[in-house]
């Protein structure tokens, strides 16, 4: 990666907002094929391409069971996760003849809409009380779709612009990096796994065997980088089960793995092609450099993704300063 991609997050509130910072709600900027160029010149890009490399670099070669800090606000991220984990059992799926979509999401969904504020308010400290209708925004577009009852790499992305945007405000830190990712970011992929599953969840935008995940894009990044340098496990070995079951809870990528092998039938190679493609790869470090490129080619410069994309002053259009 070059090394302007690099970047850190932000060690404090003070680094980077400006004492009059005038929060906005964001908004959808991205509305037709030749706006793709402004996505890619914005500040935006520059700092959400940045974020996920500086996560990347942040658990390389690092267990989920690892010893790493957890701040308050990661604890606080968490519970928030744990509440959004209650309201599906709270919300059982209803019967309706459609097998795929099931209506009760669209119940869950307009309790997270509604409560989506008071949820990010209990993260963020009051003096930073007036970005929380911005951040909020990107919570509540990183669960799936509540008209079409999907959820995709685009939903992942608002995930992401959403821990990147409590990293501009100061809330998370450069030593909540691990944390972000094994605690939080795994956090938020076992609840989407459990929403998928309760309401059946179409996939968004999927490629069907041509795709890497029907839905999920980041784990596999990180997770990789997670196995780099691992001494025993290649990249050859996630299409062996005895492998994943014995190391699953210890690698996000194999996690992944498994959550495939849990909700398809058939052989691997066949419902899985790209992931089996990948297996071939001979190390991790080349699997995880091409997983990047494949991300910025597949998901963040692909129209049908980034259209849904909402911009900010923490997450701002205007071309890189």
């Amino acid at each position: 990666m070059a090394e302007s991609e690099r970047r850190s997050p932000p060690d404090s509130s003070e680094d980077i907002l400006p004492a009059t910072q005038n929060f906005i709600i964001p908004k959808k900027e991205i509305h037709t094929v030749p706006d793709m160029g402004k996505w890619k010149r914005s500040q935006a890009y520059a700092d959400y391409i940045g974020f996920i490399l500086t996560l990347n670099e942040g658990v390389k070669g690092k267990k989920l069971s690892v010893e790493y800090r957890v701040s308050e606000a990661i604890e606080k991220l968490v519970a928030l996760l744990n509440t959004l984990d209650r309201w599906i059992d709270e919300t059982p799926p209803v019967d309706q003849p459609s097998r795929f979509g099931n209506k009760a999401y669209r119940t869950w969904y307009a309790k997270l809409d509604e409560e989506a504020e008071n949820l990010v308010a209990t993260v963020v400290p009051t003096h930073l009380a007036a970005a929380v209708p911005e951040v909020a925004v990107y919570l509540k577009e990183s669960v799936g779709n509540s008209t079409r009852i999907d959820y995709g790499t685009g939903h992942e992305a608002a995930f992401a612009a959403f821990l990147c945007c409590l990293c501009k405000i100061g809330v998370l830190r450069v030593d909540d990096q691990i944390a972000i990712v094994f605690k939080v970011f795994n956090r938020y992929l076992e609840v989407m796994r459990k929403l998928q599953k309760t309401y059946r969840m179409e996939p968004a935008g999927s490629q069907g065997v041509w795709g890497l995940d029907d839905f999920q894009f980041l784990p596999f990044i990180w997770g990789s980088s997670q196995l780099i340098d691992h001494p025993n496990l290649e990249p050859r070995h996630f299409v062996d089960e005895k492998a994943v079951n014995e190391n699953h809870k210890d690698y996000m990528f194999l996690e992944c793995i498994l959550f495939i092998t849990e909700m398809k039938t058939g052989p691997f190679a066949e419902h899985s092609n790209q992931l089996w493609n990948i297996s071939a790869v001979p190390s991790w470090s080349k699997v995880n450099q091409g997983l990047i490129r494949m991300y910025k080619a597949e998901c963040l410069e692909k129209f049908p993704v980034i259209q849904h994309f909402k911009f900010g002053s923490l997450l701002p259009i205007h071309p890189v300063t």
